[in-house]
């Protein structure tokens, strides 16, 4: 059943003027339950309007809402003045991993919820990392986090790799099949890095075998959204071993990931495509507004999926997975795609903040 809003909730973007920000802000342009209100940059940004200060910087394809052309960007160091104007934060900012700890918190201790699309936090015990279809329960450390806090409504909530996006949710479905052991090679976006081939003409006809830290996110973040929660932290799950290879290549958007999976138990081809279209969670069952209706869907052509065709599945907002056959080495294998810049970044906490709103834990301060 669909809720009736009566007020949208007043939205600030943390680091707007960058790539992820400005998809955030283009995503919102027109959301049913969110506005933007605050727009907060660094301090060379600030008391300029958005206009000005992204200038010829504007990456998406689709042009600036005009709703945010003339908001005056805030210093987004200024607290007090941006937390006086908003219900909750998305926080896309580009500093050092412990300046970003710290201006997130301190966001947080302003009792204004913070979520995040920085991996400053993923580790933080108290602090979850969600793919709103497979782990919502680990929402509940937010009431441990605010003690640790001192907050009544203020927390920090954030979203995991992009990388991860394109096997993850596969093997969440397949999570009764006990999967023991993962290869995982990724050939990522050069989106991923904030860059358009305009920014970064030499990774045209290129392909550069490093990113940096993407492989351990890649290895370890799964087992932190698959954990259980525990005295109030989240305790990642023991397995299955996962390893893996980052790789940049030239394309703008959607990651794709080679995979290879074994499984403790016996399982057929068909078991587990039928598991995968099967699998649905929180957010189809809320009816998120920007929750994929199919979440995975599996194409059985050769040649599937595909960046081109299969990208924009969902608005960005589903995975795409194809090739899954037996394996001379390993027990299967096969190929996902997921958009990075939507279900693996921005769109990815959009759905968030629509299922932490959907739960109460994001409400209106007025």
């Amino acid at each position: 059943m669909e809720v009736i809003m009566s007020e949208k909730l007043r939205v600030g973007i943390l680091g707007g003027t960058g790539m992820v920000g400005q998809r955030f802000i283009s995503l919102l342009e027109n959301h049913p339950r969110f506005e933007v209100v605050t727009i907060a940059a660094s301090p060379r940004s600030a008391g300029k309007t958005y206009e000005e200060a992204v200038g010829g910087r504007w990456k998406m394809q689709t042009p600036m809402p005009e709703a945010v052309k003339n908001i005056v960007v805030k210093n987004v160091n200024d607290i007090e003045a941006v937390a006086s104007e908003v219900d909750f934060c998305f926080s896309a900012v580009d500093m050092t991993k412990e300046e970003i700890k710290k201006i997130e918190e301190d966001y947080a201790k302003a009792e204004i919820p913070v979520v995040s699309n920085n991996s400053a936090h993923r580790w933080t015990p108290d602090v979850p990392m969600i793919v709103p279809e497979v782990n919502p329960k680990h929402l509940e450390v937010i009431e441990s986090q605010k003690k640790r806090l001192g907050t009544k409504r203020g927390f920090i909530c954030v979203k995991p790799n992009c990388s991860i996006q394109s096997y993850a949710p596969a093997l969440t479905a397949w999570r009764k099949f006990e999967p023991t052991l993962v290869v995982a090679t990724t050939y990522q976006a050069i989106s991923g890095a904030g860059k358009t081939f305009k920014d970064w003409p030499e990774m045209e006809h290129n392909i550069i075998p490093y990113i940096g830290g993407e492989e351990e996110k890649s290895e370890k973040e799964p087992l932190r959204i698959w954990g259980k929660v525990e005295d109030g932290k989240i305790v990642p799950a023991e397995g299955p071993l996962i390893t893996s290879q980052c790789i940049r290549v030239p394309v703008l958007d959607g990651h794709t990931a080679a995979v290879f999976v074994n499984f403790k138990q016996k399982v057929t081809k068909e078991e587990l495509i039928k598991a995968l279209v099967e699998f649905e969670g929180e957010p189809q069952r809320l009816n998120l507004p920007n929750a994929p209706k199919q979440f995975i869907q599996y194409l059985e052509e050769d040649d599937r999926p595909q960046v081109q065709l299969d990208v924009n599945y969902e608005n960005g907002m589903g995975v795409s997975l194809g090739r899954l056959r037996e394996d001379s080495v390993f027990d299967y294998k096969f190929i996902g795609l997921s958009h990075n810049t939507l279900r693996g970044a921005a769109g990815g906490a959009v759905l968030i903040a629509e299922l932490l709103k959907a739960k109460g834990y994001i409400t209106s301060k007025q």
